[in-house]
């Protein structure tokens, strides 16, 4: 790949070993450091945010794949934790915001890095649409009055549906204030709601546990799967795992902000995962045991929202459950970030339109604000769907999803090229003179795995069933919703690309790029 700085690109004179990190790829330090270790790994935590997302998902993973689909989660766990160990080693050796693009770009070449940093950014924008979606699964269920719109507080309902939009885009207007005020502002919110979260994870696996009302063995059952027997029920019963644990390459793409970030990245990248797989595969398994019938239509309904109340009682489960509202709030400021950050990374390569405007940093917050407002308003935007029908409701969760997988493989691929033909080092120090985050000689069966894993579930994901999509019948667009608005997100790149008028690539250090 050739070496390029782009013109408006003018490193400072390194003050630190972090700054040292950062002008050595040609950049300068605009956005302020502040984040610590607890800061970076609240970053990935609160992306993949588990009561967001196993509170979300739940409901659907039961309804097609009975108590067995608990299964799914280990599989998907050991799956994620394949690509993250690879994402370990990418980010102590690029410690750069827009970690998905930079580390697709360097490891092939910059066309092939923008649609992986084009794919991941439209698929952040969809998923902090998802997460603010997540709010009208638990809002209602605290007190009445959170439904605005109708009755029926079901999301797939019409009335939850449109409800559910409704809260999403107020959720949106605070998270977009947030993202524009300062960094150290909202790290402060994500840390408190990280630490809040992993304790309401841990009293609602203590209550769920202590309040079972059947053995484990009951996720071995296949009562209540769907009807394309085991395995179909697993590949579908997947999606709640497949939805819950992505982003956690966050920590990575927040490293132009944390000291230390080629030691400290690659660490957190690995725990926020770790400890997001064993905290909701619990979730899970405690819903499964605790909830009062697993016949009554209502965990395929109302989820874990339902078990709550119903098992814990009104007052400790309605606290419980306030706590999840908190999550979902950081979630999606978290998920914006992540977004802003990718925008911020490629705009500052001149790869974006109005990239001027979008790499802007203001040098009082550190805070890139042109970012925060795209990001905001487009999932606003998307959160509109909804009122059209409920099935949006899943489209829009299950599209991010395959949107985020797809761009992960655009990383594992180029990067098993790369150790396949020798040319990844494995060598080097961090910022404290240690020795950076190696996989040593179990890169490539590692690399390997990571990446076959990725693309089958891409397929899995993706593909256009009608029983999932499409259950109510007559929306073929909905069916095909997640493969349409692939095939348009890439031609919307292709578009741009073939128009540009200047390919400014990013800045390349030789021997960083082996």
């Amino acid at each position: 790949m050739t070496t390029t700085t782009p013109s408006d690109v003018r490193p400072d004179p390194p003050h630190s070993p972090d700054d040292r990190s950062l002008t050595e790829f040609g950049y300068r330090q605009e956005l302020h450091r502040s984040l610590g270790r607890y800061a970076s790994f609240a970053a990935g935590f609160s992306f993949i945010s588990v009561l967001t997302t196993v509170f979300q998902f739940f409901a659907f993973g039961y309804a097609f794949g009975g108590p067995v689909f608990f299964w799914a989660w280990p599989a998907v766990l050991v799956g994620q934790l394949l690509v993250a160990a690879c994402f370990a080693e990418l980010a102590a050796r690029y410690p750069i915001s827009g970690a998905i693009y930079q580390w697709s770009s360097r490891l092939s070449n910059l066309t092939f890095g923008w649609f992986a940093g084009w794919i991941m950014v439209i698929g952040q924008i969809v998923v902090v649409a998802a997460a603010a979606l997540a709010l009208q699964m638990v809002l209602p269920a605290i007190w009445s009055g959170f439904q605005l719109i109708g009755t029926d507080a079901a999301p797939t309902s019409a009335d939850g549906a449109a409800n559910a939009a409704l809260l999403g885009v107020f959720l949106l207007v605070l998270t977009t204030l947030v993202n524009v005020l300062d960094n150290r502002v909202m790290s402060v919110i994500n840390r408190v709601g990280v630490t809040a979260e992993i304790i309401g994870a841990v009293l609602i696996i203590v209550l769920l546990l202590t309040h079972s009302e059947r053995t484990p063995g009951i996720t071995f059952h296949t009562e209540g799967a769907a009807q394309d027997g085991l395995f179909g029920a697993l590949l579908v019963g997947s999606f709640t795992a497949a939805y819950v644990m992505i982003g956690f390459d966050s920590a990575g793409e927040m490293s132009e902000e944390t000291h230390h970030p080629r030691r400290t990245a690659p660490r957190t990248i690995l725990t926020a995962l770790g400890a997001a797989g064993l905290l909701g595969g619990l979730i899970v398994l405690g819903g499964l045991l605790a909830a009062p019938s697993l016949t009554d239509g209502h965990l395929a309904v109302d989820g874990l929202s339902y078990v709550l109340t119903s098992s814990l009682g009104d007052g400790v489960g309605k606290v419980l459950l306030a706590d999840v509202v908190v999550a979902i709030a950081v979630a999606t400021l978290a998920i914006q970030t992540a977004a802003c950050r990718m925008l911020f990374s490629m705009a500052r390569d001149g790869q974006l339109p109005f990239a001027g405007r979008l790499a802007r940093v203001h040098p009082r917050t550190g805070m890139p604000n042109a970012p925060a407002l795209v990001v905001g308003v487009l999932a606003a935007a998307l959160l509109l769907l909804n009122f059209a029908s409920p099935e949006a409701f899943l489209a829009i969760g299950t599209t991010c999803i395959v949107m985020l997988y797809l761009a992960y493989a655009m990383v594992t691929g180029p990067l098993l090229v790369r150790r396949l033909r020798g040319e990844f080092s494995s060598e080097g120090t961090d910022e404290t003179g240690g020795k950076l985050f190696s996989l040593g000689r179990w890169g490539v069966p590692v690399n390997a795995l990571a990446l076959l894993y990725g693309l089958f579930m891409t397929v899995n994901l993706a593909w256009p069933r009608a029983a999932v999509y499409d259950p109510a019948g007559g929306h073929w667009w909905f069916q095909w919703f997640t493969v349409l608005f692939l095939a348009v997100t890439l031609a919307a790149g292709i578009a741009f690309r073939a128009y540009r008028k200047r390919d400014a690539a990013p800045a390349v250090v030789p021997e960083a790029a082996g």
